[in-house]
């Protein structure tokens, strides 16, 4: 099925919050495009196209000094919002109207210890995704990992309710031989769809840690943002996965939990290390999947197991045309059960 290969009018997960320190810049790829992220010494951070207009070398080989960007090659200085502050080598007399050059500034958003960023052409519309029950807080546990696929292949296996017993089989999650058959609410969400609320299933012994009776629901909004929310008697847990393009043929993805357990910050080290190891095994059989898709085959999708993606690549469809057309967007999901075996 066709899709756009990027959206651009839509918030993307940049970066951690964290990984960004005072008076420091980091360079990213982002949907191709290279970008430079820099936080100044108020703690206000920015985002600007990573190419000087002068002669093309990246900023992000020059310095920063905590309020502006100066280029390696010539001197120019830039701040925060992309304007030219000093050319170096101009001398008195000689008429140059600075100010008239600048460098594509990129708005951001930063909200519960995530930074987002905007890479369309008109003003950014609406906030990024907000994570419910956190206000206030930054997640207690985050790991980002490089996914060498097309972003679109990334986010269909971040919503694959198949593949657990054969990708993720480990005695703390489940087995080939815990396979059996699942039915589940589904329904329209902003930009994306909802799986409704409901009792995780009892073949994933991870959600017998927290205790009680627990409940989720697992949203799914455009571009790539995938939210569960556990509630566990008076605690909440919140799984925010993100799916960014850095290029036609890699993707990060992050995957940060909110929890108010406090005998899981002592855990810590423990927990990510069972996050790596989920995040490699998705990783790992993306990686075995290039070698196949190299042929370029035809692809299949088949009911119910495969209508998430389907949906996927309607909203997506969607969304670009809405956009496209100057229109509201209109979601394609209905309310419906899915039912599959996993």
């Amino acid at each position: 099925m066709d899709t756009p290969a990027f959206l651009t009018d839509i918030w993307y997960f940049a970066l951690p919050s964290a990984a960004l320190k005072r008076g420091k810049m980091q360079a990213k790829s982002l949907l191709g495009q290279p970008v430079l992220f820099a936080r100044d010494n108020d703690g206000a951070a920015f985002a600007l196209r990573d190419i000087c207009p002068h002669r093309g070398i990246p900023l992000s080989c020059g310095r920063f000094d905590g309020r502006e960007v100066e280029c390696r090659y010539h001197g120019w200085r830039f701040d925060g919002g992309g304007g030219c502050t000093a050319i170096p080598s101009l001398v008195e007399g000689q008429e140059f109207d600075i100010s008239r050059i600048k460098v594509r500034r990129y708005p951001v958003a930063e909200a519960q210890g995530n930074l987002w960023i905007w890479m369309g052409d008109g003003a950014p519309e609406g906030e990024p995704p907000q994570m419910p029950d956190m206000e206030g807080r930054v997640p207690n546990l985050t790991e980002v990992m490089h996914f060498p696929c097309p972003v679109d292949h990334a986010v269909i296996g971040l919503m694959d309710p198949a593949h657990g017993p054969f990708v993720h089989q480990s005695w703390y999650w489940r087995s080939s031989r815990s396979i059996h058959e699942k039915a589940k609410a589904f329904g329209p969400a902003p930009f994306g769809f909802a799986m409704k609320r409901h009792r995780p299933s009892a073949n994933s012994a991870a959600y017998k840690l927290l205790g009680g009776a627990p409940e989720t629901e697992i949203t799914f909004r455009l571009p790539g943002v995938r939210t569960e929310h556990i509630a566990a008697g008076r605690h909440r847990i919140v799984n925010l996965t993100t799916v960014t393009p850095l290029d036609a043929n890699n993707t990060e993805v992050t995957n940060s939990f909110y929890w108010t357990l406090g005998w899981a910050d002592l855990a810590k080290p423990v927990l990510r290390h069972f996050v790596r190891r989920f995040l490699g095994q998705d990783r790992d059989v993306v990686v075995m999947q290039q070698q196949g898709l190299a042929h370029d085959p035809t692809l299949m999708l088949i009911k119910d197991a495969d209508t998430q993606a389907r949906w996927y690549h309607q909203l997506k469809n969607e969304y670009q045309r809405a956009r496209d057309e100057g229109r509201d967007f209109l979601n394609p999901v209905k309310d419906t059960v899915l039912r599959w075996r996993s």
